[in-house]
């Protein structure tokens, strides 16, 4: 397939002869005018531009800096007749690829759109890889292979996933890993909040709108849907999505088509749609909150996300990831968790999941100065020191009638023992008293 290329000059002649020169390797786009020129791009998103300096009474450089406001990627190479150095460095600064002079030298003009592509193509590659480095699935527990198993067998389908799972979970990176280990890996990846716009502004930003559809609409817009041609999109947290949008999206999987706001042109658009919610959209339904036709239109394959608890496992998997991630962010060098702090953490409910667990490692190794985070590491948080463990059956004393006042506190604090995991700090501060009385409390009962 050829790469798209833009060429805006206000000579008319060096267009065609650009085109001519160039049309064997490129699918070519021309414009004589910067808003003509502006239009184009909007639509059409080419990689690479080849940009006139002089646009009779506008800037080459006004437009370049307009298109790179759009997408910073993009390879623009200017061309003027009035060269300077001045204007070259001007170029440069501004984020032109090159800056040639004419006339120009066709096999120089060629070999520089070469390597420009050849940029791009590079660019991208490195994008791709980089997805499948850093968003990969961690771990290796049932509920996590049983997942891998089922993302191999429909990533290349073009069906619709809805992945449901609590807040922390690693709904969007399962999403991201359907979409890098699947045949539209090299297309892109968008995704958006529904929860976090209001429902036309929402609406706007997923089909799009044409200059002066509304106030603020001061230019083309394609919207998200179209920018994820020929790959996937991941609409977050979708039970959120208002009645009416949902209307509007339901005729989207319907029919495959888009149509900007205060536009009668369709277009064809070919995106895989992924769906996350942590709601229980069969109950949304039932309550009317959610449309039940788009329930089942964007349910074709079900994922859950399950929550760390129920793969507490993986622990070993995931606490090394995240330490080593945060000694990259912070410049540390820790090597590993304690054992006693690796059991309080297997102790743990973890009610925030993965992401949690993140905050925790991410808080314990800014903070920490050791080689080895211990339990007093992550006693620095909160959510640590007034932790729940798993089992809540246990969560308990007895105390009968008759039992004198001594027996009593012996339980209290042999209680608290073992829920603090021996440790007399965090025994301390959860029953309100010092280190001191608490170290002569468990030598006056023998505990």
């Amino acid at each position: 397939m050829k790469n798209k290329l833009l060429i805006v000059d206000d000579e008319k002649a060096i267009l065609r002869s650009l085109k001519f020169l160039l049309e064997d390797y490129y699918e070519i786009y021309t414009s004589d005018n910067y808003n003509e020129a502006l239009d184009i791009f909007n639509k059409e998103r080419m990689p690479l531009v080849l940009l006139d300096l002089r646009l009779k009474e506008d800037s080459g450089f006004s437009l370049m800096k307009e298109i790179l406001d759009i997408d910073p990627d993009i390879m623009v190479i200017i061309m003027t007749a009035y060269s300077t150095i001045d204007n070259s460095i001007e170029a440069i600064k501004s984020g032109a690829y090159y800056f040639i002079t004419k006339p120009i030298q066709n096999e120089q003009l060629i070999l520089l759109l070469k390597t420009a592509a050849e940029k791009v193509k590079l660019a991208k590659k490195i994008e791709s890889l980089e997805c499948h480095i850093k968003k990969d699935i961690i771990g290796e527990s049932k509920k996590i292979k049983d997942i891998i198993n089922v993302i191999n067998k429909i990533k290349d389908t073009d069906a619709t996933i809805l992945i449901t799972g609590e807040s922390g979970t690693g709904k969007e990176l399962l999403a991201q890993k359907i979409h890098t280990s699947s045949n539209r890996a090299d297309n892109p990846f968008s995704a958006i909040n529904c929860a976090a716009l209001p429902a036309d502004l929402l609406e706007s930003e997923l089909f799009g709108y044409k200059k002066g559809a509304f106030t603020g609409a001061y230019r083309d817009e394609i919207g998200l849907i179209r920018k994820a041609d020929k790959g996937t999109l991941l609409l977050d947290e979708i039970g959120e999505m208002d009645l009416r949008l949902q209307s509007k999206l339901l005729r989207f999987l319907q029919e495959k088509e888009v149509r900007q706001i205060g536009s009668d042109t369709t277009f064809k658009v070919d995106v895989r749609i992924i769906c996350c919610t942590n709601k229980n959209l069969k109950k949304e339904v039932e309550l009317g909150n959610f449309r039940g036709d788009l329930y089942y239109r964007i349910n074709v394959i079900n994922i859950t996300s399950p929550p760390l608890r129920d793969r507490i496992e993986d622990l070993k998997y995931l606490i090394p990831y995240f330490i080593e991630k945060y000694n990259i962010a912070f410049n540390k060098d820790i090597k590993d968790l304690t054992p006693e702090a690796y059991n309080l953490l297997e102790n743990y409910r973890f009610e925030g999941n993965v992401r949690e667990l993140e905050n925790i490692i991410q808080r314990a190794v800014l903070l920490d100065t050791g080689e080895y985070l211990g339990v007093e590491s992550l006693n620095l948080m909160p959510q640590i020191t007034n932790q729940t463990y798993k089992d809540d059956s246990e969560n308990y004393i007895r105390i009968y009638q008759g039992e004198n006042i001594k027996d009593i506190e012996k339980k209290v604090i042999k209680f608290a023992l073992d829920n603090n995991k021996q440790n007399r700090k965090w025994t301390a501060d959860s029953l309100g008293i010092s280190e001191r009385s608490i170290r002569y409390k468990i030598k006056e009962y023998n505990l």
